[in-house]
This record gives structure tokens, sequence and C-alpha cells, in this order.
């Protein structure tokens, strides 16, 4: 039986076998050890949500064991929207690459430091209008997810790249669609990371964002 370990671009977590591009957690564990589930009202343990690859110096946990509760995503656009930074420790030229690309799409003097981007992310991972996040589509830049059109979201995700609009889906990406070029569109992805994403910050995508399998 598959864990629920899997994270929608909503930050939602759901079951499913596949694991997808990377892992990573929510500062700490959010699950019962001895069932292997996550606890009723615990989504998060700190504000440091990461996104962490897969394997790292050797290094071997169980899934669901003691410690912190291994998240799975798609890829690093699913875990952007979902409000996931990348891990200095094991990811540090991304992290790096993502701090300076914060810094200049938030127009800070100086680069953040890892906690002052999580009480940011916090923020508006926590928001009441978290799910009316409404934006034009003009302009967007890629990596960016999105969930239906103006004022009636609904549960499905589409990623934006280039002139296509990608459907998103836990096993990858469908066929893709013509972007276009005018509409609202409501922002499963933070506005934060957005601006990131809009200074040059370059995720990872799913090998299926690009046809293949």
């Amino acid at each position: 039986m598959a864990l629920q370990n899997r994270v929608l671009p909503d930050g939602r977590i759901v079951a499913d076998p596949a694991r997808g591009l990377f892992t990573g957690n929510r500062g700490g564990a959010i699950h019962d050890t001895a069932t292997r589930t996550l606890l009723p009202r615990r989504r998060w343990a700190s504000k440091a949500w990461i996104t962490c690859v897969t394997r790292f110096r050797d290094r071997h946990r169980t899934v669901m064991g003691p410690g912190y509760t291994h998240l799975f995503f798609l890829d690093e656009v699913t875990a952007l929207a979902a409000g996931h930074r990348p891990c200095y420790e094991c990811r540090r030229a991304d992290a790096l690459r993502f701090a300076e690309a914060w810094r200049r799409g938030h127009g800070l003097d100086q680069t953040p430091r890892a906690g002052e981007m999580d009480a940011v992310l916090h923020a508006e991972r926590h928001a009441v209008s978290r799910q009316s996040r409404e934006a034009e589509l003009a302009g967007l830049p890629d990596g960016v997810i999105i969930s239906g059109t103006g004022s009636s979201p609904v549960q499905e995700w589409r990623a934006i790249r280039g002139s296509a609009l990608l459907d998103w889906s836990l096993a990858g990406y469908g066929p893709a669609a013509a972007r276009p070029k005018t509409g609202a569109v409501v922002l499963a992805t933070p506005p934060s990371i957005l601006r990131v994403l809009a200074a040059g910050y370059r995720p990872v995508w799913h090998p299926t964002a690009s046809g293949q399998s």
C-alpha cells in the first residue's frame, strides 16, 4: 500500500506509489512512526520546507521512520508550487542560485538568509487567500503552476513552459496545449516564488515535460 507522502502543487499530501524526482521535508516529523501514517492535524513541523535530492552521501533512511517525514515531488516545479525551497545541504548550489534570484526578484540589497525566505513562504502558504490568487496569464514565467481560470479554480493543474501549458499529474506531464496570450488564471505557485522564477531561477522539470517517458 502506498504511503501518504506525495505532494500536490497546492501543498496537500496524498498517497501514490510513484516517487518522483525529489524528496524533502517540512522541518521534522509529521507522522506516527508506529503506523507510518500522517498525524491528523499536523502537516508541517517548522517553517523550513525544503526540497532534497533522493540520494546524498550514501545516506539511508527508512521512509516514515524516526526523525522526519520524507515527502516526494514529481519535480522541482511541483515542489516550488507547494512552497518548498532547495535544501542548503544536499542542493547547495541550487539553494544559492535560488537565494540570489530571490534577492533580484524582491529588489533586495543583500541575499536573504534561509530563515528570512522561510518566514515569507510560511505566511504565503497559510494565507487565507491561497486558493484565490488570480493573475494575468500574459508575462508569467516558466515553471509556474496554475489552477483553473478566473474566479472558478478547479483541481486540475497546468504548468507554464514557453508557449505551452502542460497538464500536471502525479505520474508526469501530459501533452502540451497552446498557451493563450491573455486571460485570468489562479496561481498555485506562491507569489514570492513567482518572483524568483521571473528573476531567472530555472527549476528542474520531470522528463515528461519534454515529451520523454
